[in-house]
């Protein structure tokens, strides 16, 4: 198989060709000394032309390089172009997202920071008390305070369900036992404060739930009940103030 000829070549071969022509035409009138000067000057000129020609297509070759890589610069700037826009957009997002992030942090600290207890004085008594337990207490006896005392006992019994550990506890019971009275429900009053005695004996409201009892056994009619009541509180809590109420209601010896 013949190899193609570059154009280069091709150019050469039909200088080679033109000059050999005449050559030949003339071998006949010239003698050997003049013949082989004629050969150099004419090798002389194809290799002057051939250079000539082999420079220019040099030179078109490095242009056409030179826009190639014109163009393939121009095209990756494009593409530089386009991932900078989208390296934009995803530092956006990136910044959107850590923002929300952020505030969903603080937001999730905040609630966490109410639900954390606090230190409150309960009757002279430090306790640990959760912003949710303290909401619920306050609004059973606000509820209380209101003459509402139907849904104040259900709401003061729920509280000391759900908080039976609370330091309002107590005081929720006792005011369960109020409301209780409050309502005519003198069983259900005596019932309330007992809890009071038997649960909290340190609490300051045993002595008032005591008092209390005495105050409902008497309404029911069972002075001796009421006697025996009132003669616990003043043994069990002589300093309390209910205890001197008590001695006041005591039949005098």
């Amino acid at each position: 198989m013949m190899k193609p000829y570059s154009k280069a070549g091709l150019v050469l071969a039909m200088l080679a060709t033109l000059a050999y022509l005449p050559l030949r035409a003339s071998a006949g009138l010239l003698d050997d000394d003049e013949a082989r000067k004629a050969i150099l000057d004419l090798r002389a000129k194809v290799d002057a032309i051939s250079n000539t020609l082999n420079a220019r297509l040099d030179a078109k070759a490095d242009k056409t390089a030179m826009l190639d890589v014109i163009s393939q610069h121009d095209q990756t700037q494009q593409q530089i172009a386009i991932l900078r826009g989208q390296i934009e957009v995803l530092a956006n997002d990136l910044a959107t997202a850590q923002k929300r992030q952020k505030d969903l942090y603080t937001d999730l600290d905040a609630r966490l920071h109410k639900l954390e207890p606090v230190q409150v004085n309960i009757d002279g008594k430090e306790a640990a008390v959760g912003q949710n337990e303290q909401s619920a207490y306050d609004g059973a006896l606000n509820t209380f305070k209101s003459g509402d005392y139907k849904t104040a006992a259900t709401q003061l019994d729920a509280f000391v369900k759900q908080y039976p550990q609370s330091g309002y506890a107590a005081n929720a019971q006792y005011w369960l036992g109020n409301a209780f009275y409050a309502l005519r429900d003198c069983k259900g009053a005596i019932a309330a404060q007992q809890v009071v005695v038997k649960n909290y004996p340190d609490s300051p409201k045993a002595a008032d739930a005591m008092l209390n009892m005495a105050s409902c056994y008497t309404e029911l009619k069972d002075k001796a009940r009421a006697q025996k009541t009132l003669q616990t509180l003043v043994a069990t809590y002589p300093d309390s103030s209910a205890a001197q109420t008590a001695k006041d209601r005591l039949p005098k010896r």
